[in-house]
């Protein structure tokens, strides 16, 4: 967004834009849990608030002119423009609160009217999806395997890419921007820099399963600490869309149609790249692993997100927690699958 500087005098408070541009300003600079400033991600969806929803709402307003009303017809407006889910409205305007919330606190108004639980929309928790069986990560692996195999150019990448987010825990932006610089297969080490908040720039330790993954993939694709791991052929990055809907989507219909044959229960529904990163939680706590170390492998800060999450996975007793220790050491060997052709390679020139 625009950083006009704020003008005010004693008449007259400033237009949304203008307090909303210095109050942007102040949070490229010192926001961010560090107070060092916004990290990428968080400013693109700080951006993504402001440009895209607040300010063609109130732009032109002077803050001191903005009413409960006004609030709530902007929710109503969204609502009925359908575009957006309740939980990103609410997302927009608690960012509007927070700015209104300056304005009160410098006395240019009195009352924050974007401010209590009456001016949200109730928005439904979401169905939080994981794999927490070993029969299951290994299947997945095989179904991305498979497709590996059907491929014509970067055979290995989707394994070790699907892989580096089930025993590595990194989100699918993350995981798509590491470049092989960022791994250290000697120390075992993965640099997390392209996080999209401060907490989540982090060292993740590497397990033995996908060292494995990742040391087997580079001796197939030789290539410089610069270029991306998970790179198209052109050496672009893919797209998170492409990934879900090419690799990760086919490897969960290539791992399910194996567990029929078998006679195992399919794969959980609903699950996503960032189920994978669920995954990796459920296997460090499964493993045994306390809370603070699971907590800065997955770059999180509040032990309570951690823990309401995952705090079942800590007292299994089915004796899975074995059999996941066994599949991390590299004990478990991946079912055989096949698959009649692989998306990437025929047709989609932008997944290579």
């Amino acid at each position: 967004m625009s950083t006009h500087g704020l003008v005010q005098n004693e008449r007259e408070a400033p237009t949304f834009e203008e307090f909303a541009a210095q109050w942007f300003e102040r949070q490229t600079v010192e926001g961010g849990r560090a107070g060092v400033g916004l990290a990428p991600k968080s400013r693109e969806d700080l951006e993504w608030r402001l440009d895209g929803h607040l300010l063609p709402a109130f732009a032109s307003k002077r803050v001191d002119e903005i009413s409960i009303q006004d609030v709530d017809a902007y929710r109503v407006g969204k609502v009925r423009d359908g575009k957006l889910a309740p939980s990103s409205i609410n997302k927009t305007i608690a960012t509007l609160a927070s700015i209104l919330e300056v304005a009160v606190e410098y006395e240019i108004v009195d009352r924050n009217p974007a401010q209590g639980r009456r001016r949200r929309l109730r928005a439904s928790s979401p169905r939080r999806s994981w794999l927490d069986r070993a029969d299951h990560i290994a299947a997945l692996l095989a179904g991305a395997s498979a497709l590996d195999g059907e491929a014509r150019t970067a055979q290995g990448q989707r394994c070790a890419l699907l892989a580096t987010m089930v025993f590595g825990g990194l989100r699918v932006g993350e995981a798509l921007a590491l470049r092989w610089g960022d791994v250290d297969l000697v120390r075992d080490a993965i640099v997390v820099t392209a996080a999209k908040t401060d907490a989540g720039i982090r060292t993740v330790n590497v397990l033995p399963v996908l060292h494995h993954e990742l040391a087997g993939y580079r001796d197939r694709q030789p290539a410089r600490d610069d270029e991306l791991i998970f790179g198209t052929r052109t050496g672009r990055p893919h797209g998170a869309s492409n990934i879900r809907r090419r690799v990760l989507a086919k490897a969960i219909e290539s791992a399910n149609a194996t567990l029929e044959q078998a006679g195992v229960d399919p794969l959980p529904p609903g699950l996503t790249p960032h189920a994978l990163r669920r995954t990796f939680a459920s296997l460090l706590f499964a493993m045994g692993e306390a809370p603070p170390y699971v907590m800065a492998q997955m770059g999180h800060t509040s032990a309570n997100l951690t823990l309401s999450i995952y705090a079942r996975q800590m007292d299994r007793r089915d004796g899975e927690p074995e059999h996941l220790r066994a599949l991390v050491e590299g004990r478990v060997e991946r079912p055989t699958v096949t698959v009649a052709q692989d998306p990437i390679a025929s047709g989609n020139k932008t997944a290579r």
